[in-house]
């Protein structure tokens, strides 16, 4: 097969709880995962030798410790694939967001590895081999509304969210995700998020079950670093968001809007109230 191109979608967390630190200094999550529409393109094509990684983002490192390049040398050892591979990165979800851009990047190179060299691997397959990239890579090769445990490599695939608008509103800040989890100290979490709750809401198709049970544990640590957040979170309520949340470890806020009307209109105020930020209109995929 000649060049092959994929859709990468970003992600926002409905739900994100802290359950403990690990031996191992990674941390046993639950939350619930939803895909979006907002997406990176990846033209994935056969080289020669060698894996050569392009992008129009001109700020993000293209070398060997790229997701990209790391899922990609995976692949070809582990199959023991002789040749090569080209891939042109086409960035639209921002960088360092909370919105497991890199994950979803390496999750689609991943399919496109699968697909041109008809390597014939099932979806739990692929995601069996993402885990070894990064704990959210299975989980973008999923993709959907799902359920994860463990360190988010424990998927559980729910229905569809019901209809609704997203609005996404990335500060002009980048927000380390080692930091943040280095900095916050579980035992301290006394107020977990009702994940339980919000996955039976979603299988009853209760979009205010949803959006009544949002909450990121994680925000106790970045939003006391950048208040900007609660500004954003507050400010998109105020514009009649069902809800809204700080996705991941940050700085990414999103709403949750049943009516595209007021969903547009929040979206037109906050591009002119915040020209540096990145501002996105999207729904759930």
């Amino acid at each position: 097969m000649d060049a092959y191109r994929i859709k990468a979608y970003a992600k926002v967390n409905l739900g994100l709880d802290v359950v403990r630190r690990l031996p191992n200094g990674y941390h046993q999550v639950k939350m619930v995962m939803q895909s979006v529409e907002l997406h990176d393109e990846l033209t994935v094509e056969p080289a020669p030798e060698g894996i050569f990684l392009t992008t129009d983002a001109g700020n993000l490192p293209t070398g060997k410790d790229n997701l990209i390049c790391k899922a990609a040398r995976l692949m070809l050892d582990k199959y023991g694939i002789s040749q090569g591979l080209r891939v042109h990165l086409h960035k639209n979800i921002p960088i360092a967001a909370g919105m497991a851009g890199g994950s979803t990047d390496a999750a689609a190179v991943m399919k496109g590895i699968n697909r041109i060299f008809c390597l014939g691997l099932s979806v739990p397959q692929l995601m069996e081999d993402g885990v070894n990239i990064g704990a959210d890579v299975p989980y973008c090769i999923l993709g959907g509304t799902a359920l994860a445990e463990g360190i988010g490599e424990k998927l559980t695939p729910l229905a569809p969210l019901p209809p609704c608008h997203i609005l996404i509103v990335k500060p002009d800040i980048s927000v380390s995700t080692k930091y943040v989890y280095e900095h916050l100290d579980a035992q301290d979490v006394t107020n977990h998020p009702d994940i339980d709750g919000m996955v039976e809401a979603i299988l009853a198709g209760s979009l205010p079950g949803i959006t009544d049970r949002m909450q990121n544990v994680l925000e106790t640590v970045t939003v006391s670093a950048y208040p900007v957040i609660n500004d954003i979170k507050a400010k998109m309520l105020g514009l009649g968001a069902e809800g809204s949340l700080m996705s991941g470890s940050g700085p990414t806020v999103f709403g949750i809007f049943q009516s595209l009307a007021a969903a547009q209109r929040a979206f037109d105020q906050f591009r002119r109230e915040y020209p540096s930020e990145q501002v996105f209109l999207t729904t759930a995929v």
